[in-house]
């Protein structure tokens, strides 16, 4: 059974490798970030900037996102996230967050040829595509013949730390991910990761911080668990009249479900064949 910690106790053993705190060093260190930027894609960045706000604004209708380090240099765009878990959702996330940077980016008036390149990394402690890959690099590509780029500079990286950290060959970035793995330093880079990791720990507004990201998370998951059980409640209500002939009424009451989203399943099922 795996192990329930409080939020104390992710703390107090918390690495690299959570979330919150990659996302402090990275933005707290854009040198490391550049760093391993140049490390992961092979790339000399002459300048960069972390973007100034935390949440990329889109207009009311939109759905807001917060890039975990949206970084910006003269001829390209980087969005760089550690995801700990497989959400099966990676690919449309990397979909939307492509969108996000561009629209950040293109300034009104401008041509769609000034659109930065735009490099979306996910470096995941999960084989999220169970390919036995260390990476795996997407653009799009033609269909029909397998070949011909669309040429829309938009690139995708998926770096799969625990099998980086076994077979690639640059030495730098095995110890990196080597590091990120098993929080065993091996290099000058590792060793600076190392003490920026326990700054932002011995930092008391970060663990604020930290402690309300996590209870929201706990309410979030809480929530969609109860949602969840009253959806549920739900059909098996609507099963009831539909194949039991019980009155909408009775059947929610046995099955706690709400009465209103009952008749509102059931009507939207239309009457039974």
């Amino acid at each position: 059974m795996k192990e329930v910690l409080t939020p104390e106790e992710k703390w107090e053993r918390a690495t690299l490798s959570n979330n919150f705190i990659f996302y402090k060093v990275m933005r707290g260190h854009p040198d490391a970030c550049q760093r391993l930027l140049e490390m992961l894609l092979d790339v000399k960045i002459e300048r960069m900037e972390l973007s100034a706000e935390e949440t990329i604004a889109l207009d009311h209708d939109s759905k807001g996102i917060r890039l975990d380090v949206f970084v910006k240099d003269t001829g390209k765009m980087f969005d760089v996230e550690l995801q700990v878990a497989n959400t099966m959702e990676l690919p449309e996330r990397a979909r939307y967050y492509q969108g996000v940077m561009d629209v950040d980016t293109l300034k009104a008036g401008q041509k769609y040829k000034e659109l930065r390149d735009g490099h979306v990394i996910f470096i995941c402690m999960e084989d999220v595509f169970r390919n036995g890959l260390p990476v795996d690099t997407f653009e799009n590509i033609c269909i029909e013949d397998g070949r011909t780029k669309l040429g829309d500079r938009a690139l995708k990286h998926f770096f799969i730390a625990p099998i980086c950290a076994k077979m690639v060959e640059d030495k730098e970035a095995k110890a990196f991910f080597e590091f990120l793995v098993s929080n065993q330093a091996s290099s000058g880079y590792t060793d600076s990761l190392k003490g920026y990791v326990a700054d932002a720990k011995q930092s008391t507004e970060n663990k604020r911080q930290f402690m309300e990201w996590e209870r929201q998370r706990a309410y979030d998951f809480d929530e969609g668990k109860e949602a969840g059980i009253e959806q549920k409640a739900v059909e098996d209500a609507v099963m009831l009249v539909k194949k039991y002939n019980a009155t909408p009424e009775s059947a929610a009451s046995d099955m706690g479900a709400p009465l209103d989203k009952v008749l509102k399943a059931l009507e939207a099922r239309g009457p039974a064949i």
